[in-house]
């Protein structure tokens, strides 16, 4: 199982070199781990930058992946995430899911790197 994060998410759908890098690495539809925490900023970051409609078309194809809503026990592993790795809330949220599920993560955000689990592709510049 995988789950994608937004920044990956991003790069895909923006067609970029980093994107390209990516998409090898996308899993299948059935191993595709899709938090709601990364729906929702899919859904934020779609809405502001390319119009409801494309966000709409998004957030369906994330639906026929498989959907993980934040419970308890993923909000208590956050916590205790932000604490020990110094993770923002939404970002141990999505590791905290990787963890519960056994999963890794694809991600092209560096705070992520050194995390067991993660696939990291960053971006050039940072």
């Amino acid at each position: 199982m995988r789950v994608v994060d937004t920044s990956a998410w991003i790069e895909w759908l923006i067609g970029s070199p980093v994107g390209a890098e990516v998409a090898p690495a996308l899993p299948d539809r059935a191993q595709w781990l899709v938090p709601t925490m990364v729906q929702l900023e899919l859904a934020k970051w779609l809405t502001r930058e390319v119009g409801e409609d494309k966000a709409d078309q998004v957030i369906a194809f994330t639906q026929t992946c498989v959907v993980v809503g934040l419970d308890t026990g993923i909000a208590l592993s956050a916590a205790e995430l932000c604490v020990r790795h110094g993770l923002a809330t939404a970002d141990a949220i999505i590791y905290a899911t990787i963890l519960a599920h056994g999963a890794d993560l694809l991600t092209c955000d560096r705070h992520f790197e050194g995390l067991p689990g993660v696939l990291l592709v960053p971006k050039a510049s940072r």
